[in-house]
């Protein structure tokens, strides 16, 4: 009885320990939200073309991913409290050189560009240090409903962000916003230096010097192969993030073009959505998720995503598309939140540095790609052929018509119905659609190989034939 009780004062401390974290994470990524809105309207006026507001995300993307696999070496070896410190103020830097540069009326677009890839460096050490620090902090039964809050967060964000940005720009300008943010990085890095988050031990496998730090960028890759339901699940995430990103990306040039810059119509559009996520976070901290059924749900909810991508295409009006904003939000914490419940229930603590950099380097690494062909497809390919008399516009000017934007709408059209397919096919695999079972509970794990710590499951070829 004294031990359960223990048990729920401890469940209680770990949760009140994250809340007060995601609080602090949300308000920076309000902060962020903010300049990112104020900055994208500042560059489609200074250069009228969707590839300049592709390659603001390419560059911060792109690099991310690139130390993703490096990253997860020292998450798994570093403090992970001051891990996400260290991500924090590399963010906040960046928002203080673009403050610099546009004060001093100098500001230009390729700035952006070299800031991006400056924070997404930084940045590649967020995902797995917070992912890895969430999963000591709470009970395992407690994940979806972590990630759904941490969707809440992204949803406020994306609700609030746009609006606020809207607002404030007239009264206190970029300089004012961007101020702002600065004070919300603030906030979450002194957050942190609060709370205490538990660290695991070290793994006896953790690699030592500079060859260790290649091995470790290696040892996530092996240990998400050697399970085939995970790498199956892994792979799925590859392919729709292709086209999802592909996509998505090209929102904001899209609506812009469409309605003849309207930043109002923007911003409510990105709200819908933001609103969407905020009840879809909301309904999963509730839910708390799926207990034996969180592929289907992952599966489900990504072929309804796609489906909300073809409607962006087919959609040409504000209410449309804020409708299918709305549902697209209102998905995405279901899917976060199952899939990260997996993952974090099935892979070791001390592993989770390597393995979740090495996932974030393969969910991403597809996106990065389709983000820095997206501009030049929508700018160069598909507007004009849609526009301008073409063979796209012969074949689809029925459906889409030929105006300003028709291409861009193509393309969320094509990508929708990728998206949708592959979550199909994936599904119809067995032995994604009966991960669940196959791959073991780290805990479970532990508990069955008693006496054997500090074996390697990535060099256990039982386990691995079993998965």
């Amino acid at each position: 009885m004294t031990e359960k009780v223990d048990e729920a004062k401890n469940n209680a401390k770990g949760m009140r320990t994250f809340t007060m974290v995601w609080l602090g994470q949300m308000a920076s990524m309000l902060g962020s939200s903010m300049t990112m809105f104020g900055l994208m309207i500042w560059a489609w006026e200074k250069t009228g073309v969707a590839t300049a507001l592709a390659l603001i995300g390419f560059f911060g993307f792109a690099p991310a991913i690139l130390m993703t696999p490096i990253a997860g070496h020292f998450v798994d070896r570093w403090n992970r409290k001051l891990t996400m410190i260290f991500s924090d103020l590399a963010g906040g830097i960046g928002t203080i050189m673009i403050l610099i540069l546009y004060n001093a009326e100098i500001l230009e677009i390729w700035h952006l560009y070299v800031i991006a890839a400056f924070i997404g460096i930084f940045t590649s050490f967020q995902f797995p240090a917070y992912s890895a620090a969430v999963t000591m902090m709470i009970n395992k039964k407690n994940y979806g409903r972590a990630t759904a809050m941490t969707g809440i967060g992204h949803s406020i964000a994306s609700i609030f962000g746009p609006i606020s940005a809207a607002f404030f720009i007239v009264f206190i300008g970029i300089k004012g916003i961007m101020m702002i943010d600065i004070a919300t990085f603030c906030l979450a890095i002194g957050i942190l230096l609060f709370v205490k988050i538990p660290q695991p031990k070290i793994a006896e496998d953790i690699g030592q010097g500079i060859k260790g730090i290649f091995k470790d960028a290696v040892y996530g890759f092996k240990y998400i192969f050697s399970k085939k339901p995970l790498f199956g699940l892994q792979m799925t995430y590859f392919t729709t993030n292709f086209f999802s990103n592909m996509s998505m990306i090209l929102l904001a040039p899209m609506i812009l073009a469409v309605t003849a810059s309207n930043e109002i119509e923007l911003a409510s559009v990105m709200a819908s959505a933001g609103i969407g996520g905020l009840a879809g976070g909301i309904t999963m901290t509730i839910w708390g998720g799926s207990k034996e059924k969180k592929i289907l749900v992952i599966m489900s909810v990504i072929a309804i995503e796609g489906t909300c991508q073809m409607f962006f295409g087919l959609g040409s009006e504000v209410i449309v598309w804020s409708i299918v904003g709305f549902i697209l939000g209102f998905s995405g914490p279901f899917v976060m939140g199952s899939s990260q419940a997996i993952w974090q229930s099935k892979v070791e603590p001390n592993k989770q540095g390597r393995v979740f950099a090495a996932r974030g380097f393969i969910a991403m690494g597809a996106g990065a790609v389709s983000m820095a062909m997206a501009g030049p497809l929508a700018d160069l390919v598909f507007e004009p052929s849609m526009t301008g008399g073409g063979l796209l516009g012969e074949t689809f000017g029925w459906l889409l018509g030929t105006d300003v934007g028709s291409g861009m709408r193509l393309m969320f059209l094509l990508c929708g119905m990728g998206s949708t397919l592959t979550a199909i096919t994936a599904y119809s695999i067995k032995r994604v659609r009966n991960l669940e079972t196959l791959v073991p509970d780290f805990d479970e794990l532990e508990h069955d190989e008693e006496g054997k710590e500090g074996e390697d499951p990535v060099c256990d070829d039982e386990h691995a034939r079993s998965d």
